[in-house]
């Protein structure tokens, strides 16, 4: 039988609600990352962002996200990295999508590689980077 996957397929996209003030707040407080730029207007624009700015690392976990949907509740995600090209901002729908490059059956596992991004306004990359994840063979 093939693979699940296949090298140049899409995952995705999936969008995620439009960011919201208080999710800002909420993610501050899960992850102690208190810094105002991410909750205080004043406080952004007096340092050049212009408003306040969603964490980085909330831009990932929608990513993340749309990862495990994939995936599912019987696949792992082994790897991920990312790197953040842009800024997102309260109200932004971020979609994020990925390409598959490669790949491999090992024992009773389909491991596959992937290019993954998020964007906002369907033309700002906000996030790119890579995820290794691995999901049950159908034999």
């Amino acid at each position: 039988m093939g693979t699940r996957f296949a090298r140049g397929e899409t995952i995705g996209p999936v969008s995620m609600p439009p960011v919201t003030r208080i999710q800002l707040v909420q993610y501050a407080d899960a992850s102690g990352d208190f810094n105002p730029i991410h909750t205080v207007d004043q406080f952004a624009q007096a340092v050049g962002l212009g408003g306040v700015i969603a964490h980085g690392m909330l831009t990932m976990a929608f990513v993340g996200e749309m990862l495990t949907q994939v995936i599912g509740e019987a696949g792992d995600l082994l790897q991920f990295s990312v790197r953040f090209t842009d800024m997102v901002r309260p109200g932004d729908v971020v979609t994020c999508q990925g390409r598959i490059e490669r790949v491999e059956i090992r024992d009773a596992w389909e491991i596959a590689e992937c290019d993954v991004s998020a964007a906002v306004a369907s033309d700002r990359t906000v996030v790119q980077g890579k995820a290794v994840f691995r999901v049950p063979h159908a034999t």
